[in-house]
């Protein structure tokens, strides 16, 4: 094949060189050993008859060339291959960062041979000994490799509309040459771009997306076109800024092979979730793959569930996100340019762009369109013991009745699947767990509550007419199925499984009739789904997968296994809206929408549910935990970046296992870890089988009370936590904030994910390593107050060291905040009803506000119905009562708390009343 880098003259090698010994001495070896000495021997110089002679020459044998040549061509069957080389040139010129890779396959090594077939550049690099996967790609685009061209554009009353044709065949089959472009001028502040086929529909993400009728009146964007190589450049219309071009790269549109890429405005970029990594992404050659896994937590791994959505920081402190609205297996891959690259295996190229400005209004903008999170029931906000392996209902009951022997809040009891009759779903062992009704009863008379875990795999192994969700569901043919329309067997806890189809609307039913027949003996609160990638022990099913185009596609994303049957049902599996090929990762979503859906029924109040699996819209249905980790050191540090990752995902319901799922905990860890855990917006501490336990009443006197001190502050701070999931649901805003969103202009807050806030004020510092007494925070620029004492700390936007010994969690208060906090007890049902505590962290200019959502905690839809309180706490001494219900007569105050009064006060007034006071040399009053 021919080489696409320009040779220099240096470069170039005589055909007189090829009759040269091998051994012996060639041109550059000459030249290194007398750099004088000329590349030819010295002649003299010709004369004009013999200079003429020899361009006549010359010219006759070019023309035999080219005669013999074009006889050749003529003789030669045409290629089936599509071949444009790219210009001479083009290849070296690119730089390494801006090569998009030709052969993204994994597990190939890439030969100049493989990469001229495919007509693109080939250049290995000496950065990296294998092509591909994290390290800059040999094979790459040339700059003007075939793509679409725009060949029509038209004006729409939304916006505008164009047609895309294609006239050169890609390497992966089955090209779609005609397309739509449609680009949507939704809002100010968002674009929506579709591109379709207009032959023939094809498979779109069945969740509910705001149907706009009305053009953007004064749009914050600019949208160009250009026409071939067919691109889209999207502008920030107030600084010019970039934040969308895909000329950078050809754009593919096959059945089964989507490709679309774009520049960044910069390198900070956060979100595409579920991985484990850092909270602001690598953008060194890093390539995150989604499909829906079951899998422990681990690195450059697809896991439990599929976010493709991501915000980015652009150089003035503006943010924009962008989200792909397609369910199919996906690599998003990042490169230093930066850009970024998205290939899918089906569906379409549907996306959505938010302006912001700021981070908190791109999520908003973000959950505009895929739906809110819930407002969770209050004591989902309280304390959480689960477990898998109390193995009976006497050693769960002992484990709550040790909790409140030593004072120690906890608000729900969970138990695993060893509550289960031989882990069949809807059941429970009458043996081992014969008292579990009775526990769970004695958990609401002491205002407590229970939650149960259900797999959906649902065994086919039990007698005819022993097991009813098995009979009943065959009946309702409500399973999925193979390919052959025979219903899919797979493989669970309980052996041989049948697995629902939540995508068809009577699952839904059964689903609900199954949990009512089961809560009439179990009278359990909550539900919590697992395995609902959906998991399967078999790869594909018991039977096997068929050899076809669904289980075998073009590309394969990098999908843990290789394959996406890998511990799944097979891709070809019929499901009642599509094939599972197109809807595997929704499994999840879908079956916590029956479940919440369900419990609404049942029970009449909000919902809670915690699935594993999710899709962009869970949070309006459930919560979220970070999987089966370790109890390890380095799992206790990346809980913070999973836990910041799904806020910005609009799932703020989230939190990792406390002291870790699997192996066994130390003390020490375990202790920083609830610490931690006090301050995820969902705190379980859960624990894998046969492990040492865990719970605090598990360890030393010392231990226990410094886990007790962290929990009673947790529910100290249930009015503030409660105040901000209103808003979450509310306005679209994260309960567990990345300090990047309150300090957008402080680039030295883009990369923390050690700390956080919660909502704009409280910064959490834990210790992450062990051993430490101490911790080094980072502080931005101002004022702030230690939490505990009110001294305060001025910081110029600079790290700082804080004593942290074993009994204390640093949190300090920024400046100019309200915090209503209560007398905490063991319960949320207890706490909610003492008087509030404020504390005031006056800013320079002595101001400082906050606020308080209170309702009762359990009914329906209070907002929408009107039926809550909201205060609003103001100018240091003023509340003011925005929206008032009977809940507000029994919010009293009990004490208040001004952090930062410079000089004492001769007397203080409440309500016109003196009122007594203190003030102490640290300015706290």
């Amino acid at each position: 094949m021919v080489s696409y880098k320009r040779l220099t003259p240096e470069e170039v090698n005589f055909a007189g060189a090829a009759l040269l010994d091998p051994d012996e001495t060639t041109d550059t070896d000459l030249k290194e050993v007398n750099p004088e000495l000329p590349l030819l021997p010295q002649s003299r110089r010709c004369s004009i008859t013999v200079a003429l002679l020899t361009l006549g020459g010359l010219i006759v044998v070019l023309f035999g060339i080219w005669l013999l040549g074009t006889i050749f061509w003529l003789h030669t069957p045409p290629s089936t291959k599509p071949h444009r080389p790219p210009p001479p040139a083009s290849c070296s010129q690119i730089p390494e960062a801006w090569r998009f890779d030709c052969y993204p396959e994994r597990g190939v090594v890439v030969t100049e041979e493989m990469c001229h077939a495919r007509n693109c550049c080939f250049i290995q690099s000496s950065q990296t000994k294998t092509s591909g996967r994290n390290g800059v790609p040999w094979c790459f685009y040339t700059p003007d490799y075939p793509s679409y061209e725009l060949v029509s554009i038209t004006d729409t009353e939304m916006g505008k509309v164009g047609k895309l044709l294609r006239n050169k065949k890609t390497y992966y089959p089955k090209d779609i040459d005609a397309l739509q472009v449609e680009v949507l001028y939704e809002e100010d502040n968002r674009l929506r771009v579709k591109i379709t086929d207009p032959a023939e529909k094809r498979y779109e993400v069945p969740i509910d997306v705001p149907v706009v009728q009305k053009k953007a009146s004064n749009p914050s964007y600019t949208v160009d076109f250009i026409k071939e190589p067919f691109g889209l450049i999207v502008k920030r219309t107030q600084t010019g800024t970039v934040l969308l071009n895909t000329s950078i790269a050809p754009l593919f549109y096959a059945d089964q092979f989507l490709q679309m890429s774009t520049s960044l405005p910069s390198r900070f970029i956060y979100g595409l979730g579920e991985h484990r990594s850092n909270f602001l992404h690598d953008v060194q050659w890093n390539t995150l793959t989604m499909w829906a896994r079951d899998v422990p937590p681990m690195e450059l791994t697809n896991l439990y569930g599929v976010h493709p959505f991501y915000l980015s920081m652009e150089s003035d402190g503006m943010a924009y996100g962008f989200f792909m609205l397609n369910s199919n297996a996906m690599d998003v891959a990042l490169q230093p340019a930066p850009a970024i690259t998205w290939r899918m295996i089906g569906g379409i190229l549907d996306f959505y762009i938010f302006l912001g400005p700021d981070p908190s209004s791109v999520i908003a903008q973000y959950l505009d369109v895929v739906g809110k999170p819930a407002m969770p029931i209050f004591w989902a906000l309280g304390y959480h013991l689960c477990r898998w392996g109390y193995k009976s209902s006497d050693k769960t009951w002992n484990v709550v009745k040790e909790m409140r022997n030593n004072g120690i809040p906890q608000d729900v009891q969970w138990n695993d699947i060893d509550y289960m009759d031989h882990a069949l779903d809807f059941t429970y062992d009458t043996v081992n767990f014969s008292g579990l009704p009775e526990l769970v009863k004695d958990l609401h008379r002491h205002d407590q509550h229970y939650v149960m875990i259900l797999d959906p795999g649902i065994s086919n192994s039990q007698l005819p007419g022993s097991y009813w969700p098995f009979d009943e569901g065959m009946k309702r043919g409500i399973f999925i199925n193979d390919s052959n329309g025979d219903v899919l067997i797979g493989k669970v806890w309980p052996g041989l499984t049948a697995f629902p189809d939540f995508s068809n609307p009577d699952t839904h039913e059964w689903w609900y009739q199954n949990l009512k027949r089961f809560h009439e003996k179990v009278p359990f609160d909550g539900v919590w789904i697992d395995m609902n990638e959906p998991s399967n022990f078999f790869d594909g099913s018991l039977n096997g997968c068929p050899d076809n185009e669904l289980e075998n596609p073009p590309y394969t994303p990098g999908i843990l296994g290789g394959t996406l049957k890998a511990k799944t049902v097979c891709a070809s599996a019929r499901q009642k809206i599509s094939t599972h090929y197109n809807i595997h990762s929704l499994y999840g979503l879908m079956e916590a929408k029956a479940t919440e859906s369900a419990l609404r029924k049942i029970t009449d109040k909000r919902p809670f549910v915690i699935s594993r699996s999710t899709f962009p819209s869970q949070g309006k249905y459930s919560g979220h935990w970070l999987g089966d980790n370790r109890s390890q050191w380095k799992d206790l540090a990346t809980s913070i970046p999973g836990m910041l990752t799904f806020n910005i995902l609009g799932i703020p319901l989230i939190g990792a296992d406390i002291c870790g799922f699997g192996g066994s905990t130390t003390e020490e860890l375990c202790v920083r870890w609830t610490q931690l855990g006090a301050f995820y917006p969902f705190s379980r501490n859960h624990n894998s089988i046969d492990e040492q336990d865990q719970e605090p009443t598990a360890f030393s006197p010392a231990a226990r009370t410094a886990m007790k001190e962290a929990i009673l502050l947790r529910y100290s701070l249930f009015p503030h936590l409660y105040t901000l999931f209103h808003h979450a649901h509310i306005s679209g805003r994260t309960v567990a904030t990345p300090l990047l969103f309150q300090f957008p202009n402080d680039e030295k807050t883009y990369g923390i994910d050690k700390q956080f806030l919660w909502g704009k004020s409280l910064l959490v510092t834990p210790v992450l390593e062990e051993g430490r007494d101490y911790v080094v925070g980072y502080f931005p620029e101002g004022l702030w107050y230690d939490f505990h004492t009110g001294d305060s700390l001025v910081s110029s936007g600079e790290e700082i060291s804080l004593q942290a010994p074993k009994d204390k969690i640093n949190l300090h208060l920024r400046e100019g905040s309200v915090i209503p906090t209560q007398r905490p007890n063991t319960t949320l049902w207890v706490s909610s009803g003492q008087p509030l505590n404020l504390i005031v962290s006056l800013s320079e200019d002595g101001l400082a506000k906050g606020d308080l959502f209170w309702d009762d905690g359990e009914t329906l839809d209070t907002y929408e119905k009107d039926q809550y309180a909201y205060i609003y706490f103001t100018n240091t001494m003023t509340s003011e009562v925005l929206h008032n219900h009977e809940e507000a007569t029994y919010i009293t105050v009990e004490t208040v708390s001004f952090y930062g009064v410079k000089t004492e006060p001769e007397n203080v007034t409440v309500n016109s009343q003196e009122a007594a006071f203190t003030y102490h040399n640290n300015q706290v009053i």
